[in-house]
């Protein structure tokens, strides 16, 4: 019989994974009624910035292309091994990539859940040490960790609509550029939550308008065991599966094929977890 988690709170209700499955106890009180609920506070000070038309989502500028190297250029050379010493990082299905690199060589969307302040390094080394760009909710950028946010290939939701003919422009010349974006259609980061939260259908429009195939990736868990348990024996280590490719239907009607594509990489990361009963489904109306 699989074990019901319910009792560690409505968050996990019902949930139940396959046997041999490790899920971590929670670290945080976890809403069981807004899955969307943002968990994780933003460093201050806040700096005045208007996501508006006049904003730069694409900064041309030299200093940026700078820092947007060394900044990359850090990650492959010290966090890369970090994370794989520190969170014993393992890699399921990268092969997927190389195997199908003939159908992305025109761009794709990554998805992936987000658990981890870590996890966008995860999906990188997923990656095959590509770079990414990655759109999130604009208020981030305006603390303490905007600047490396943006460095690392974010790239800010604009909260006035004067600022969606940018951030469409900007987004329009990725894709022509033939760049990788990347999306965490949960939303907003719940750490060590091992259950699969409602996606936001944004995403999936987004790989609609531009017929972005779309990689399916989930983090799960492993028990700290042997030499780690000297980094932080409550942590635990981390696994990072990747799914094959969900290819956009062309001449099909928008709103049905976001849903289908939403559906599918949510049932993916499912299977790839080894969850076989979740609190969530694939979306909240």
């Amino acid at each position: 019989m699989l074990k019901d988690y319910s009792s560690w709170g409505p968050a996990y209700r019902n949930f139940k994974v396959r046997e041999g499955v490790y899920v971590p106890e929670p670290v945080e009180e976890f809403s069981g009624d807004n899955p969307f609920t943002k968990m994780a506070p933003i460093r201050g000070p806040l700096k005045d910035i208007n996501f508006d038309g006049t904003y730069p989502y694409l900064d041309k500028s030299l200093k940026f292309k700078i820092w947007h190297f060394i900044i990359y250029l850090t990650t492959w050379i010290a966090a890369f091994p970090v994370n794989k010493i520190r969170y014993g990082l393992r890699i399921e299905g990268r092969e997927k990539i190389r195997k199908n690199r003939k159908l992305l060589a025109n761009g794709v969307m990554t998805v992936c859940n987000h658990v981890h302040r870590w996890d966008m390094i995860c999906v990188l080394q997923a990656m095959r040490y590509r770079k990414a760009w990655i759109p999130m909710y604009a208020q981030p950028f305006r603390g303490k960790d905007g600047f490396l946010m943006k460095a690392i290939g974010g790239i800010a939701i604009p909260e006035e609509r004067n600022g969606l003919r940018e951030f469409d422009k900007a987004l329009d010349e990725l894709h022509t550029n033939k760049q990788w974006i990347h999306i965490f259609p949960e939303s907003c980061s719940w750490k060590f939550y091992a259950p699969l939260r409602p996606f936001k259908i944004g995403a999936f429009n987004m790989a609609y308008r531009y017929s972005l195939p779309i990689i399916p990736m989930i983090i799960s868990f492993r028990p700290r065991t042997g030499w780690r348990r000297f980094f932080n024996k409550e942590e635990p280590l981390l696994t990072i599966h990747v799914g094959d490719p969900i290819i956009p239907t062309p001449n099909t009607p928008r709103k049905e094929e976001a849903a289908r594509m939403r559906d599918l990489a949510h049932k993916a990361m499912l299977d790839m977890a080894g969850i076989v009963s979740n609190p969530w489904p694939s979306n909240i109306n």
